[in-house]
């Protein structure tokens, strides 16, 4: 039965993943799918902690896991790297901060195999191991925090999808649209899908393809996620204007109309009152969205909810904001920074 089986490479791009690493390539080994069927190629950021030393004891153990250095440090830049070392058939990005299901691998082939798409991944589950990330997870996976985004909102739905989580895809599928672009630090699935639609393929969500993430452990780290979402949405924008869903500009508009009536409230008498109609109606909204997760999970998340989904809204807004000034002289870049190294 094996002999009519794909070999499979899964590609580990990393970068300081010391705390989550080791439960990572434990769900990777742990697969049903044929070990001899597949090898797990990492590509280490320069990690600073002791993340290079775990990977490092598990090549010695497995002779089918490689380490590769990334100087580039980012994820595009690490996928690069791997993408034409890889000899699969099927190739798998995984998430050095996550973990897959046991049945993750077979899955994503059977999927591949008799669906007739390009692409496929599935539901990911977000979770916090303290109070604060836990509170953060929830709001990272509820429609007022992300919007209409399945993958973190859908977990019982099989369907075609713009874009998926830890992706399964065909050699043939990477040939033909070829490598990620390396300038994307955030986005850069949202923007390797669209050109594989963009190219005649399909991405497919399926709910028995699963994994589970971990959310940012702190505010600040939050922040900066979502920032740089918003900042690097702008480059998306730029070269792919339909991969843009009315979503994505909500919380633009909403600093904006925080920035207009601070502005009206400066120069105009009754400028305030604009301002508090704008930020009163956010509150109540945030509010009620915050006491329906805390009614549904726990009552305790009630302290911490609405501080989330403020900072994801604003966050993503203020880097989105940035990167229209910072990339004003950029539409007419439809390429990036995309290697024609072969795939």
């Amino acid at each position: 039965m094996t002999q009519s089986l794909p070999f499979v490479s899964i590609l580990i791009p990393v970068h300081n993943e010391e705390a989550y690493i080791d439960r990572c390539l434990q769900t990777v080994l742990a697969q049903d799918y044929p070990a001899h069927l597949m090898e797990v190629w990492i590509a280490d950021g320069m990690s600073t902690d002791g993340t290079r030393k775990i990977i490092a004891d598990y090549t010695r153990q497995h002779a089918n896991i490689y380490l590769v250095d990334n100087p580039g440090r980012i994820v595009p830049t690490g996928l690069n790297l791997l993408i034409p070392k890889a000899t699969g058939n099927i190739l798998i990005r995984v998430d050095g901060h996550c973990v897959i299901a046991p049945d993750y691998v077979t899955n994503c082939v059977r999927h591949l195999q008799e669906d007739g798409v390009d692409g496929v991944g599935g539901p990911m589950r977000t979770i916090g191991e303290d109070f604060k990330s836990e509170a953060i997870a929830l709001a990272m996976s509820s429609k007022f925090g992300v919007g209409n985004s399945s993958f973190r909102t859908e977990t019982d739905q099989t369907k075609l999808a713009d874009t998926v989580p830890f992706p399964a895809y065909t050699r043939e599928i990477l040939r033909k649209v070829g490598l990620y672009d390396e300038e994307l630090v955030r986005n850069q699935d949202d923007e390797y899908n669209y050109r594989i639609r963009e190219a005649g393929g399909k991405i497919l969500l399926a709910e028995d393809v699963q994994s589970t993430y971990y959310s940012r452990g702190s505010l600040a780290k939050l922040w900066r996620q979502y920032y740089q979402y918003g900042f690097w949405k702008v480059r998306v924008l730029q070269k792919h204007p339909r991969q843009m869903s009315l979503r994505q500009f909500v919380p633009l508009v909403f600093v904006l109309s925080l920035i207009l009536s601070l502005v009206f409230a400066l120069v105009l008498p009754f400028g305030w009152i604009l301002l508090v109609v704008i930020l009163g109606l956010y509150l109540l909204t945030n509010l009620a969205a915050s006491l329906a997760i805390a009614k549904k999970e726990d009552w305790r998340y009630l302290r911490l909810l609405p501080l989330a989904y403020a900072i994801i809204h604003l966050s993503y807004g203020s880097g989105f904001l940035t990167g229209l000034f910072k990339f004003w002289n950029r539409w007419g870049d439809k390429r990036g920074q995309v290697p024609g190294s072969p795939v």
